[in-house]
C-alpha cells in the first residue's frame, strides 16, 4: 500500500512538472510513465486514465493551496483576514498558472473537488467574518460572489497578461465585491438590526457550538436563524 501511494504521488508530481513545462498546459501520458519508469498500464491501473491524473492533480494542488492558507497568519481582524485570502488566491496563480488553470478552469467530465473545497475554505473565512457583524450576506452566498471574482480575475490575468497587466486591477475587483458582500466599520449597526443579529448568531454557532442546548434544539434554532437572515 506504501509502495503503491509513492508511486502514485511521484507520477502526480511528473505530471504536475509537465503541465507547467508545456507551452499548451498539456500532459502526455507516456512522458509522465517514461519520467516515473513505469509502463502506461501502471497509469491505468492508478489513476483510470488521462483524466483521472489531471484530477488527481488538481486535488494535490489544492493541498498545496490549502497549506499555504493554512500557513498565513490569521489575525484578530476577520475583515483584514479576508483581504490577505484575496492576495494570496492571487499569489497562488501567478506561482503557478497552469495548476490554477487546472484546479479552476471548467471541465465538464472532471471529477476533482478542488473547486468545492477552495469555496469551503472560503466559507470558513467569511463565517468568521459573520460572527463579528461585518457580512450582509449568508456566508456560501458571500463566497460564491468573492470566488467567482477572484478566480475570473486569476484566469484573465494568466490568459492575457498583456491586457490584464495593471497591478491595481485585481485590488479593485476585490474592493468592488467586498463592498457588496461587506458592512462598513461605521455601518454594522444597521437599518434591519434582526437580521444582522441573526447572521452573527448563526455564525457564532457555526464556529463554536453551545452546551446549553441538545444538538436538536440547536439545529432547530440554526433553521430559525436562517429563516431570519433570509433578504
Amino acid at each position: 500500500m506504501a509502495e503503491t501511494d509513492t508511486l502514485r504521488a511521484a507520477m502526480i508530481e511528473a505530471a504536475e512538472r509537465q503541465l507547467a513545462s508545456s507551452s499548451d498546459h498539456e500532459i502526455a501520458t507516456r512522458a509522465v510513465c517514461e519520467a516515473v519508469g513505469v509502463s502506461q498500464p501502471v497509469l491505468y491501473r492508478l489513476f483510470g486514465d488521462k483524466r483521472g491524473l489531471l484530477d488527481a492533480v488538481a486535488d494535490h494542488g489544492y493541498e498545496r493551496y490549502a497549506a499555504l492558507k493554512a500557513a498565513q497568519e490569521q489575525t484578530g481582524d476577520p475583515v483584514a483576514d479576508l483581504h490577505a485570502g484575496w492576495d494570496g488566491h492571487m499569489a497562488f496563480a501567478r506561482a503557478n498558472p497552469a495548476l490554477y488553470q487546472l484546479m479552476f478552469t471548467p471541465r465538464p467530465w472532471s471529477h476533482s473537488t478542488a473547486r468545492d473545497r477552495v469555496m469551503d475554505l472560503l466559507v470558513a473565512a467569511l463565517t468568521r467574518c459573520a460572527a463579528v457583524g461585518a457580512l450582509k450576506l449568508e456566508p456560501r452566498t458571500a463566497a460564491q460572489l468573492i470566488l467567482s471574482a477572484n478566480i475570473g480575475t486569476a484566469l484573465d490575468h494568466i490568459a492575457r497578461p498583456a491586457l490584464f497587466e495593471d497591478p491595481a486591477l485585481s485590488h479593485r475587483m476585490r474592493d468592488a465585491v467586498f463592498s457588496h458582500v461587506l458592512t462598513e466599520t461605521s455601518a454594522r449597526q444597521d437599518a434591519d438590526p434582526l437580521r444582522t443579529a441573526a447572521l452573527r448568531l448563526r455564525a457564532q454557532l457555526q464556529l463554536g457550538g453551545t452546551d446549553a442546548l441538545e444538538p436538536a434544539e440547536t439545529a432547530l434554532l440554526q433553521r430559525w436563524l436562517e429563516r431570519i437572515a433570509q433578504p
